[in-house]
């Protein structure tokens, strides 16, 4: 649908309660003839062309094709430069060597630049990141029960939200 000087495709699912919608959510929904929905995402340049109110579902899929899949992955909290970035610790166990194979050692200059640099390697939250994981092959497209089957591992907890681009 060509709107506000673009081309793009807006795709909404999982239904929602009519009192959480506010008033423009209702109308715009209204229009489309459907019930208030979750999720909406907009898609630009779309190449499938629908009429409004109109679904998609996944036979615009094809066996054996390639697609790229994005989500968020799952959040594991705050970590440690260990988990965080592979780092080994400080020297060794040995000659009186307090608790330190899992510091993270020297973090920059001294009296020099008087404060640690951006982009230095420390402790800090994990995860929780957009990844897109690209090339993986669609194994079998379930058109009555509108599933999908792609080989390969899928970002996320079980029962988020993807999105499968091709």
């Amino acid at each position: 649908m060509e709107s506000d000087g673009y081309n793009s495709l807006q795709l909404a699912f999982g239904d929602k309660k009519e009192k959480h919608t506010n008033a423009s959510q209702k109308n715009h929904f209204a229009k489309s003839n459907t019930s208030p929905k979750k999720y909406v995402k907009e898609f630009r340049d779309f190449s499938l062309t629908k009429n409004l109110g109109e679904s998609v579902t996944v036979e615009i899929f094809a066996e054996g094709e390639k697609v790229d899949v994005v989500g968020t992955s799952k959040g594991k909290g705050f970590q440690g430069v260990v988990r965080r970035h592979g780092f080994s610790g400080v020297g060794g166990a040995s000659h009186g060597q307090h608790d330190r194979s899992r510091a993270p050692g020297s973090i920059g200059n001294s009296s020099d630049a008087s404060r640690v640099m951006k982009g230095v390697r420390m402790a800090g939250r994990m995860g929780g990141d957009r990844v897109k994981l690209k090339g993986l092959k669609v194994v079998k497209v379930f058109a009555e029960k509108n599933y999908i089957l792609v080989s390969g591992s899928v970002p996320g907890h079980l029962g988020s939200i993807v999105y499968i681009q091709k």
